[in-house]
């Protein structure tokens, strides 16, 4: 008689993970006859097994292995220490009550260990892996009052797949499973796997869905293994149909009608909205391009529906069409809930209508925001937001948003002549959930591209020295490819900056400071922008990846239309404003790794070039980099380092101001560590500067910057920090303090700018000049 085994019906329940032993102290606290738990190990012996393949089948046994022992930390176990030392609370609230019941464990015994459930496990497991002929035993090691469980596997040799075979007939559902066998998860030759079973039951479940068969089910594959057929641990493989499968499972079906209903209320429905026959008079609806809006009010123009569902009149269901359209429904904005249902509406042939739920958000919000802030450059200061929001302006879930807000930054102390900030405006940006172009833009992406119009005006004034005007827009396209890639072209991006109010104390101060002059030349920069994103940090992955690129073209064009070239003294105007030319690229790379659930490792590197060329000689004060404060290199106050090895201490009469560059490096590491739910620590170490293209001489012909200009003595002139913080995360928000010191200044002479044997944590001057805190809102990675 053949064995065969239905595996399709086979699951085991598995939980827990690997424990070691460790040192406890906390023994005294146990009663006479208990034993502490410190741990299980699995010992595989096997003669056929490589040692690597002991090793993973090892830590696999290991992970499921119930319970876990006590958490230990350094070879201690503070929290079963703070159990066992605090004595019963009185109440449920209170210091006591946090140390015994929320940080403290209760003792894991053992006790409180199912040793033959662990063993049924272990052979439930390895059967499940192919090790058909799996033993397993236990023994019980203790002393000192602490106990460890050694269980001992002797798997046998593991059955390997001899072939695969999927039983043809003639219906249309066979048919399709025999296209889809090409690419089939169980190959001859690879071991027996009930994961990969359970994964090719799902691959030719989702392939059905994708051909029209909606009622389809992993349940109704069955996959038999005959160990009968083939010998030496050979195992035959046999993928069909279930002889009970519903005969409704295996029915192709098309879509008869789509009905959307965009105003759809969870206390409209008495008896059930899909009963509700499809008539005009029942539904009170009209039809758009073969789609059904029951919309009496017309608060949505139906053109967004046909655009944003991918199921038409007649169309074979499947599944990615299916996923798309709500995707694309719920990437519009407008809607809180989205829902969809399937109703067959004529049986015989295989016909169902597709109904589109839509619950809308409020379309219209107006929100007051009032916060205040510090950063490292000894700045406090306030901001007042009103923001209106409409999302259904045009009727066609076009959102548009205006804010106008207030702000002011004010000095506490650090560097002599830091001017208070005062800063008004207001944005305007309208968001169209379509390319509008004079040219036709298909994309089956699950999220919507949009267009974006924005306007905004700023006005700025530094109290005691000048006043800038700012006036921006922008034209643009924002598409996603995926969950994963972003695009954002920006075809148009205008700047005009005009000064105002320039006093003669800024003047004074900046007549020998080509550089500070640029900050109230009048400004206009236009071109084309582009940016580029790709992150994996959504995914549920152990290592993640994020990147951002940036490119912006300013003038390119218009510069060389003109034959405009500043070196040449050949300087074009647009409306008596010379006009910007430059090329600028930043790019954004992170690195996530996770090392547990509560410890992780995050890095960053920047790395950017701005050249300007034709009608500039240098980048604009507003599209430099910047580096130092809080999202930046930790140890030094917030855009007060570089560029190279020029010291900003040097600047006339104290006077600090912004220091930009053209050339940007920085690197960022830091380890992050939850303690206690909310409270999480970090430590971290920046490196990274800024440079110049071009060095900058006043009238007298002095560098004003010297050691600015980028040179391949670069290296020596990176920054180094290093620091520790706290994370307080209140899911709402994440409030981050972060405590950093500088290792390495580049403004020092060359031989001294390591400043490790300088620290001294007990002079209160080196403690003011060099601990930086940084307060901030979110993660600066």
């Amino acid at each position: 008689m053949k064995n065969k085994l239905n595996i399709y019906c086979k699951y085991f329940l598995v939980s827990g993970m690997t424990a070691t032993i460790i040192s406890c102290s906390n023994t005294k606290f146990l009663k006479d006859g208990q034993l502490l738990y410190t741990g299980a190990e699995v010992k595989v012996e096997s003669d056929s097994l490589t040692k690597k393949e002991k090793s993973a089948l090892q830590s696999a046994l290991e992970e499921n292995l119930t319970p876990k022992p006590n958490s230990s930390f350094l070879g201690l176990r503070p929290k079963l220490y703070a159990y066992n030392a605090t004595k019963e609370p009185k109440k449920e609230k209170g210091l006591r009550y946090w140390l015994k019941y929320k940080f403290g464990e209760e003792p894991v015994l053992l006790g409180d260990v199912d040793r033959e459930f662990n063993k049924d496990i272990i052979v439930n497991y390895s059967e499940n892996k192919g090790y058909f002929n799996a033993k397993a035993k236990y023994d019980t090691i203790s002393k000192n009052k602490k106990a460890q469980v050694i269980y001992t596997l002797n798997p046998g040799g593991r059955y390997l797949i001899s072939n695969v075979k999927f039983p043809a007939d003639s219906s249309l559902i066979n048919q399709e499973i025999q296209i889809l066998k090409e690419k089939s998860l169980l190959k001859a030759g690879n071991p027996f796997d009930l994961d990969v079973i359970k994964a090719e039951r799902q691959r030719i479940d989702d392939g059905l869905k994708d051909k029209g068969f909606y009622y389809f089910n992993p349940d109704n594959i069955i996959v038999q293994a005959d160990s009968t057929v083939s010998k030496n641990h050979k195992v035959e493989m046999i993928v069909k149909l279930k002889d009970n499968t519903p005969k409704l499972a295996t029915e192709q079906f098309t879509i008869d009608k789509v009905v959307v209903f965009p105003n759809y209320n969870l206390r409209d429905a008495k008896n059930g909205l899909y009963n509700i026959p499809m008539t005009e008079d029942s539904l009170k609806g009209y039809e758009y391009n073969d789609i059904y809006v029951v919309d009496p009010r017309k608060k949505f123009k139906p053109r967004m529906f046909d655009r944003a569902l991918y199921f038409d009149k007649g169309d074979i269901y499947n599944r990615k069409d299916h996923n798309l359209s709500l995707n694309r429904l719920i990437s519009l904005g407008v809607f809180k809930f989205v829902k969809n249902e399937f109703v067959v509406s004529d049986s015989l042939n295989h016909k169902f209508d597709a109904y589109y739920i839509l619950t809308p958000r409020e379309l219209q919000s107006l929100r007051l925001e009032a916060l205040g802030r510090t950063n490292s450059a000894n700045y406090a200061g306030s901001e007042l937001n009103l923001n209106w929001t409409q999302r259904n302006f045009f009727r066609g879930a076009e959102q548009f948003k205006a804010s106008v807000y207030g702000a002011f930054d004010v000095q506490i102390g650090g560097p002599a002549d830091a001017e208070n900030i005062f800063r008004a405006g207001a944005n305007a940006q309208l968001s169209i959930p379509r390319i509008v172009a004079p040219f036709r833009f298909n994309s089956s992406s699950a999220f919507v591209p949009r267009t974006n119009i924005k306007l905004g005006y700023e006005f700025q004034n530094r109290t005691t020295l000048y006043t800038l005007n700012t006036f921006n827009a922008t034209f643009g396209y924002q598409w996603k490819e995926n969950v994963r890639k972003e695009h954002e072209l920006n075809v148009i991006d205008v700047s005009l900056i005009d000064p105002a109010n320039v006093t003669p104390k800024f003047v004074e101060r900046a007549k020998n400071n080509p550089y500070l002059q640029r900050i109230t030349d009048q400004q206009l920069i236009f071109g084309p922008t582009y940016s580029y994103t790709y992150s994996t940090t959504m995914l549920p992955q152990k290592n993640t990846f994020y990147y951002k690129g940036m490119l912006d073209l300013a003038g390119n064009i218009t510069g060389l239309i003109t034959g405009a070239n500043e070196k040449e003294g050949k300087q074009k105007n647009i409306f008596g404003v010379p006009f910007s030319q430059y090329a600028k690229i930043e790019n954004d790379v992170r690195f996530y790794h996770k090392f547990t659930e509560k410890t992780s490792l995050a890095t960053r590197l920047i790395a950017g070039v701005a050249l300007p060329y034709g009608n500039s000689k240098y980048i604009p004060f507003s599209r430099q980099f910047f580096v130092g404060g809080s999202n930046s290199i930790r140890a030094f106050r917030a855009r007060t380092l570089g560029p190279g090895s020029y010291d900003p201490r040097t600047q006339e009469n104290g006077f600090v101001f912004d220091q930009a560059g053209d050339v940007k490096l920085e690197l960022n590491a830091e380890y992050r560590a939850n303690l206690y739910k909310f409270l999480n620590v970090a430590a971290f170490v920046d490196a990274g500067n800024i440079w110049l293209i071009n060095d900058e001489f006043n009238t007298a012909g002095e560098n004003t910057r010297p050691g600015g200009k980028f040179s391949k003595e670069f290296l020596s002139e990176v920054a180094v920090g290093a620091g520790v913080g706290l994370r307080l995360d209140f899911s709402i928000l994440i409030l981050r303090l972060d405590l950093a010191m500088p290792l390495r200044v580049p403004y020092y002479e060359k031989s001294d700018r390591w400043v490790l044997d300088r620290i001294n944590f007990g002079d209160s001057s080196w403690r003011r000049d060099n601990l930086i805190l940084n307060i901030a809102i979110g993660y600066p990675f």
